[in-house]
């Protein structure tokens, strides 16, 4: 049964458009809450980012909650893995997110984590899509829900993170530039890193609800490359608005992706004897990741764009650690969801045990030229199914047969199609994404 709200990540769209409306969520909250009080005593923690609107959509959705006899405990501003950990240590029956990670400021939607800190189950979705189709009823008085503060919650979680190092990490000598975002890592990321010894310098954290992710964080990197040269720091991290995607940058201004990250965690571990399994990727994942870790004997799987995807394949396969290149980094043997602070920590922990700076230790992963171009669309049938996208992405592929790929898809997120060629031959790969990307554009006009 197809899902008419939900998406790969929980419900996004622009502020004030249909669903993204406080009548919606308030509708939302008492789907959301009748669902989880159908299994007994509910209680449900509800996080947000720093956007603007979360304060109209928090009070919405609170009041939905407690409409369904929900009791609400409120964080306020926090990165969503950290209400996925909270969720799960205040034996909650579900977490709820207020966040469009990594988008505007414009935009915002809602996350959901069952009481197990992961993505709700489909049927539980469905379910509450089934319940905003009926007509709302308040339980009667005496069984509304109550609403509390948990006023400790950045204490708790930036405690949980560093439990995630070794007792007695020290990154004492170490310099980095932390660019939160404005987003929600804003208060917690500085002071994970400060507590373990780093020098820490901080960018993009002084949100005013409108600045989230412009020009700043793991979407936009030049400032936090300038400032890495500037301080002459030895490297720095970039957070998304809601602190699950982390990006990097070396002590010459270098970008470091998500699949070297992932490269140089999976690398760690497996030297260390403590890498359960293999590493999952996605269709996105570059080809030199594969490679590389075919170097080193590691097995590797590619699952559907998306952390949700990600996660359902380690589940399956009784794996630890996966990801993606936009910086979407699971690592299971220390939380439930991807965490851009945990993942970070992990990568810090992998270069001390090497003696290595980020520069170098990512050099063992060669990645092949790999072009992507989104191409916005206007709704209604897709472009990729269109006959001529389809002939020109098969004679492509042809082209490219046994030194590259071709990949087409569709964002779970926005309004785009993603176009991707990987080869050989970058100026050979660039021409073919571009000429893909065009005909994708006509097709969509």
């Amino acid at each position: 049964m197809s899902k008419k709200y939900f998406g790969t990540d929980g419900i996004r769209g622009r502020v004030g458009e249909y669903p993204i409306t406080p009548d919606f969520m308030l509708k939302l909250g008492w789907a959301a809450g009748m669902a989880f009080r159908k299994m007994g005593a509910c209680k449900v923690l509800v996080g947000k980012d720093t956007r603007i609107s979360g304060y109209m959509f928090e009070s919405a959705l609170e009041a939905g909650l407690t409409s369904a006899g929900a009791d609400v405990m409120l964080l306020g501003p926090m990165p969503t893995p950290a209400i996925a950990y909270l969720t799960r240590t205040f034996q909650a029956q579900a977490g709820i997110v207020i966040s469009a990670s990594h988008n505007p400021h414009d935009d915002n939607g809602i996350k959901f984590f069952s009481g197990q800190g992961t993505k709700l189950p489909d049927e539980i979705e469905l379910m509450i899509e089934e319940l905003l189709d009926t007509p709302m009823t308040v339980v009667e008085s005496s069984k509304i829900g109550k609403v509390s503060r948990i006023n400790d919650a950045s204490g708790r979680y930036i405690e949980f993170c560093k439990g995630s190092v070794p007792t007695g990490t020290s990154f004492s000598g170490l310099k980095i530039v932390v660019d939160c975002a404005h987003g929600a890592t804003y208060k917690v990321a500085p002071s994970v890193f400060r507590e373990l010894g780093a020098e820490v310098v901080v960018l993009s954290a002084q949100p005013n609800g409108l600045n989230i992710n412009h020009n700043c964080g793991s979407t936009h990197t030049e400032a936090l490359q300038a400032a890495v040269l500037a301080e002459q720091a030895d490297l720095g991290i970039a957070f998304d608005g809601d602190g699950d995607r982390v990006l990097m940058v070396d002590h010459t201004g270098t970008v470091v992706d998500g699949d070297e990250l992932l490269f140089i965690i999976a690398r760690d571990l497996h030297g260390r004897g403590r890498l359960q399994g293999g590493v999952v990727g996605t269709l996105m994942s570059n080809l030199g990741l594969e490679l590389a870790l075919a170097d080193l004997d590691i097995p590797f799987v590619r699952a559907n764009v998306g952390d949700r995807y990600v996660i359902s394949e380690l589940l399956e396969r009784n794996w630890v650690i996966g990801g993606e290149n936009s910086g979407h980094i699971v690592c299971f043997d220390h939380t439930t969801t991807g965490d851009a602070i945990i993942a970070a920590l992990q990568v810090l922990m992998a270069l001390k045990a090497r003696n290595e700076g980020l520069a170098q230790s990512r050099q063992a992963l060669r990645k092949c030229p790999q072009v992507l171009i989104n191409v916005r669309f206007g709704g209604g049938a897709s472009p990729i199914e269109h006959e001529k996208v389809k002939q020109a992405s098969e004679r492509v592929t042809q082209a490219m047969a046994g030194r590259g790929r071709v990949l087409l898809r569709k964002s779970g997120t926005e309004p785009l199609v993603r176009v991707m060629v990987e080869g050989e031959d970058e100026t050979l790969v660039r021409g073919y994404a571009e000429e893909l990307a065009k005909l994708v554009a006509e097709v969509s006009a």
